[in-house]
């Protein structure tokens, strides 16, 4: 079987062996062998890597992105763990849209000053009773 040191896993995938390393610590990654001190991977590694860059730029923790492999390295993707994701990004995507129709809202004001903008007075009691707060 092909294998790749973990130098040519690292130039392919633009990721650092400290990186590497650290995802096989994890379990979300299994080095095939060794070739002198250096870990060797089978080729799929690179769909493994990608598949995990894909999830932390969707949001989910190394943990949940642990789960969407099976125990031979497979993808095993919950639909159900993607649509919560999907539906914790709506809610995110709508809160931004929020806070910036109120920036925006904010510059073109015609009050004299931000204090005197009742739009501008409902974000700051927003804002002291804790609505703005990242959800978790």
């Amino acid at each position: 079987m092909f294998s790749m040191d973990i130098a040519e896993v690292a130039k392919r995938s633009g990721m650092p062996a400290s990186k590497l390393r650290y995802y096989e610590e994890k379990g979300l990654i299994a080095s095939v062998g060794r070739q002198g001190l250096r870990r060797t991977f089978a080729p799929t590694v690179l769909e493994q890597l990608a598949l995990i860059s894909l999830g932390q730029a969707a949001g989910f923790s190394l943990e949940e992105i642990a789960q969407m492999f099976s125990a031979d390295g497979q993808p095993s993707i919950d639909r159900t763990m993607l649509a919560a994701k999907a539906d914790q990004v709506d809610t995110l995507i709508k809160r931004l849209q929020a806070m910036s129709n109120g920036l925006h809202h904010a510059v073109n004001c015609p009050a004299p000053s931000h204090m005197e903008c009742p739009s501008f007075r409902r974000l700051l009691k927003a804002a002291a009773e804790g609505r703005l707060a990242k959800k978790g």
